[in-house]
């Protein structure tokens, strides 16, 4: 032991802790290196054999990266070229503490085999630790004991001579000082980039180096085009003096000049700040945390009307204020005004590589090139590339290293490939990539604790569980679905009431707290459904088989049982683990078939028809109470079974057996809610659907208006009960309209833990406590809840995260945002598939409904395929007519045609694909026929039939 140091805390309940912090060195730490002889090694990671090629170093070697180093340039460290790296605890300790993300992506290179990649414990090695001087800075000491264990791998290699045929270390750093001193000391030391353009064989490399701030000078010019950032330790006293104003910076998707930053306040207090112009979004990027100073009211704005997107020729640095800047201050003259500022510094960035398409330069020969990233809130980034011929129409990614106050663009560098754009894997790829969806292969690590196959339920299992084998439980799902979460059954019980349960899958008896696959879990929070693809939160082996409710095999479950009367009134509750064999596996339209088929007596068929008469009782409740039954299109598509494109689309038909699963697993997730809060009140895990604002009712309140219908906002009853009463005579779509124009209103609903809140209510549903219990094998809160539940009913034992709420809180953040990221990609799969599907069409002519009304265009709902697209008034090819927009009622008239939310129209539909990136569904009027404004219908063949394989 080398030094021991005591010091006290105080821990939460105001009590005092003694801890005692020991450092030991050792003498038996070996290097790591094959070629050595003289450490007594386990297993040997570093080979001599497989060493690079470079012309500065023409001897077998291995790296030493500085923290430096790993934290820039991770992207190249990456590349399967880069092996035999040596990672010192010091570097992989710092990096910890300077970047979550960057040390994940180090950890993940240190796990792969084939990369030789060896971390050596310098602070535990009796010749290599140090301790820190008198008045050395930790950053200073931390170089030096990187300094300190290379010179001892060069040492301890030399003594190695004869069997390693001279082999080397090299110390890799951008610190000029550091290499100094490294040399000084008889190190072979390199900056990173003349390292890496030193590589023979592997010149595509230098594409994937991060600038350095020598390479940025030379990019940029001398004239300042944004103000400089302030330093941080400004933007705190700013902060606390109420001078600036910090929050996330949002850029707008339909105008690059254009931004808001939302500032977090106590309840209702939170404000947003509009930004206007380049010099005021002063670099920000979307997502960044950043400080932000109020105008002036006298210079307040109003949000732009003006759809600009930076995709025209490469803008100059020099360039005077364009045409663009000036049209929108004139624009906002006569709108009503919010808060404005400007972004002074720069708190967080949170930047991450950007999938998008690089812009060739035009200049021959020319290395320096735009790229436009897939995500328009998101601003061209400049890099160097010797490889643009190769990459252009290809789909890459690009990271920022930087962005000078004298650059029109940020600077950034080539990461990697993902293959040609409009492909349908490498669009794929970028979705899942664009909304940060993990979907890389299960690890070793994870797959080592599925269980051992083949699998059974052994008596020590059965010996804690209730046997519900000789119930008659089935599931009733979408066609296709083999990840069978829940089951139900209804029987009559012998004093004349019912019994009901809900089975769900028991996959927290699978998946162990801590364990890999629980962290994975976790961490994916939730699978992914795509069109034709789904990427599963857990491995395959449980999600469709060992967990999965399927027919005629054993399963093991966790059971919510309730007995009920003929009015649906719950006598009594109970929550048992137990052990099923369901009787059938039904599609929706299977189990709606059975029962109404009058011929049908069988068990199964009995219980699905007591099933189905509870459900619509409860149904009928739960409306009672103010329940919201909102509507939303979704769409089905049939996918060709050999190309495996969309041959056919419609949109989802709901039957009674949809909401009778429904019903029960709503009941479910209410009582197992109020369960685990009785038992956990500070830490249980709950759903909860905030209330909108009223402001989020105005485009309804006005739509319902238009047609003289009015509208009740002040509770969540009164907005249903007028919903069931919103009706116009000859045009029974209209409460359908009506209730999709609602469900745009609501709020997103949120996990939450019950110690960190007040407010617990679920708006949507009427319910004053939920959660979510009903979906383990594709939601991770679920798993908690069971887990939960299990501690409250004594079948399993509690450990310390479940119980701390900080921790809880910090989970259903994760889970909120996975849920959020989830939602976008598959609304970008739908969008795809839909592109794809009119690819193959051609033009179609479809009626459809105005849903709203701009200032320069209309957005029509085509119902038939679920599909919104705009139809402009105006644009670049052509004379923008007559147009009157009134905001009120709202409605927009176009030389003496007014048009009005919910009117009907007959539009073309096509698919635009002049920008491969950004491809479209293009939407043309045809009715009502306006003059110069209205396209004439084209013929269209119908399509040829295909064979069809619904997926």
């Amino acid at each position: 032991m080398l030094k021991s140091k005591t010091f006290v805390r105080k821990t939460r309940s105001g009590g005092v802790v003694k801890i005692v912090r020991e450092h030991y060195l050792r003498e038996d730490i070996w290097c790591g290196s094959e070629a050595c002889t003289e450490c007594k090694q386990e297993s040997t990671v570093l080979q001599t054999d497989a060493c690079l090629e470079s012309s500065l170093c023409a001897y077998p070697h291995y790296l030493i990266p500085d923290t430096n180093v790993v934290l820039h340039q991770i992207d190249v460290l990456e590349d399967p070229v880069i092996r035999n790296v040596i990672i010192l605890q010091t570097v992989l300790q710092e990096v910890r503490h300077r970047s979550a993300p960057v040390y994940k992506r180090l950890k993940d290179i240190i796990h792969e085999k084939e990369k030789n990649v060896y971390t050596f414990t310098n602070e535990h090695h009796r010749d290599t630790f140090i301790e820190r001087e008198p008045g050395e800075s930790a950053n200073d000491r931390n170089d030096r004991a990187i300094r300190v264990a290379a010179k001892w791998y060069s040492q301890h290699l030399k003594k190695l001579e004869s069997e390693t045929e001279g082999l080397k270390v090299v110390l890799l750093t951008n610190d000029q000082d550091n290499k100094r001193k490294a040399e000084e000391i008889g190190l072979l030391a390199y900056k990173c980039e003349e390292y890496i353009k030193s590589l023979i064989a592997n010149p595509e490399l230098v594409d994937r180096l991060a600038l350095s701030n020598d390479d940025k000078n030379e990019i940029t010019n001398s004239r300042v085009l944004f103000p400089e950032h302030l330093p941080l330790s400004r933007i705190q006293a700013g902060i606390k003096s109420g001078a600036f104003l910090q929050g996330t910076f949002r850029a707008s998707r339909d105008n690059y000049l254009e931004a808001t930053v939302f500032v977090q306040g106590e309840g209702e207090d939170s404000t947003e700040v509009l930004l206007q112009g380049l010099q005021h979004l002063n670099r920000a990027v979307y997502q960044d945390v950043v400080a932000v100073q109020l105008l002036p009211r006298d210079q307040w704005v109003a949000p732009s009307s003006v759809v600009l997107q930076d995709e025209g020729a490469a803008k100059d640095d020099d360039a005077e204020e364009g045409e663009e800047e000036k049209a929108l201050r004139i624009s906002v003259a006569e709108a009503a005004k919010k808060p404005t500022g400007k972004v002074v510094g720069i708190i967080k960035r949170n930047w991450r590589p950007f999938c998008g398409m690089l812009n060739v330069s035009l200049i021959k020969e020319s290395t320096r090139h735009l790229f436009t990233p897939a995500d328009r809130r998101i601003p061209r980034i400049r890099i160097e590339t010797r490889q643009a011929s190769t990459l252009a129409g290809h789909r890459i990614m690009v990271s920022i290293d930087g962005w000078p106050k004298d650059s029109r663009y940020p600077n950034g560098h080539f990461v990697r490939s993902l293959g040609n754009a409009g492909d349908k894997d490498t669009e794929q790829e970028v979705l899942l990539l664009e909304h940060d969806v993990p979907h890389q292969d299960f690890s070793q690590a994870v797959l080592s604790f599925l269980p051992k196959m083949p699998w059974a339920i052994t008596p020590e299992d059965m010996a804690k569980r209730e046997d519900l084998r000789n119930l008659t439980v089935c599931s009733v799902d979408p066609p296709g679905c083999t990840d069978i979460d829940d089951a139900l059954h209804c029987r009559e019980l012998e004093n004349g009431n019912l019994e009901v349960g809900v089975h769900i899958a028991d996959v927290s008896h699978f998946i162990r707290p801590g364990n890999a696959m629980d962290k994975e879990a976790a961490n994916r929070g939730t699978t992914v459904y795509l069109c034709g693809k789904r990427i599963d939160m857990v491995p395959e082996m449980l999600s469709s088989n060992l967990c999965s409710l399927r027919a005629n095999v054993e399963r093991l479950a966790f059971s919510c049982i309730w007995e009920l009367n003929h009015k649906a009134e719950i006598l009594k509750t109970r929550f048992t683990k137990s052990v099923i064999n369901s009787k059938a596996s039904l599609t929706y339209a299977e189990a709606q078939m059975r029962i109404d088929d009058a011929s049908r007596n069988d068990d199964t068929t009995e219980s699905l028809r007591g099933l189905n008469k509870l459900a619509k009782i409860l149904k009928r409740q739960r409306i009672e109470k103010g329940a919201l039954t909102l509507s939303s299109l979704e769409v089905r598509f049939h996918i060709d079974s050999e190309t495996h494109d969309p041959i056919d689309l419609q949109t989802k038909e709901l039957m009674e057996t949809n909401s009778m699963v429904e019903e029960f697993m709503l009941l479910a997730n209410i009582s197992v809610a109020q369960k685990i809060y009785d038992e956990f009140s500070e830490c249980a895990l709950l759903r909860k659907h905030p209330a909108p604002p009223p402001s989020n009712y105005d485009v309804l309140l006005k739509a319902a208006k238009s047609k003289n219908v009015e509208i009740h906002t002040d509770s969540a009853k009164a907005l249903a009960d007028s919903l069931d009463r919103a009706k116009v005579d000859g045009f029974p779509y209209f409460n359908t309209l009506l209730r999709i124009l609602a469900t745009r209103c609501m709020m997103q609903a949120v996990y939450f833990c019950s110690g960190m809140d007040s407010d617990f209510h679920h708006y949507g549903l009427a319910s004053p406590i939920y959660t979510h219990f009903t979906s383990p094998i594709r939601r991770y809160a679920d798993i908690i809840v069971h887990r939960l539940l299990a501690v409250a009913i004594g079948a399993d034992s509690t450990y310390p995260d479940l119980m701390d709420k900080h921790k809880q809180s910090a989970l259903c953040n994760n889970l909120n945002y996975r849920h959020k990221m989830s939602q976008y990609a598959q609304r970008s799969s739908v969008a795809f598939h839909t592109q794809l599907f009119f690819r193959s069409r051609g033009i179609l002519n479809e009626e459809g409904y105005v849903l709203f009304v701009r200032k320069n265009a209309i957005i029509v709902l085509i119902p038939k395929f679920g599909l919104e697209g705009t139809v402009f008034f105006d644009g670049k090819d052509k004379t923008a007519p007559n147009l009157v927009f009134d905001e009120e009622i709202p409605s927009l008239t176009i030389e003496q045609h007014t048009f009005h939310i919910f009117d009907k129209v007959k539009v073309t539909i096509s698919l635009d694909d002049s920008n491969v990136q950004h491809q479209k569904i293009r939407m043309s009027l045809i009715e009502p026929v306006i003059p110069g404004v209205s396209v004439p219908a084209p013929v269209v063949e119908p399509p040829a039939k295909k064979p069809k394989l619904e997926q």
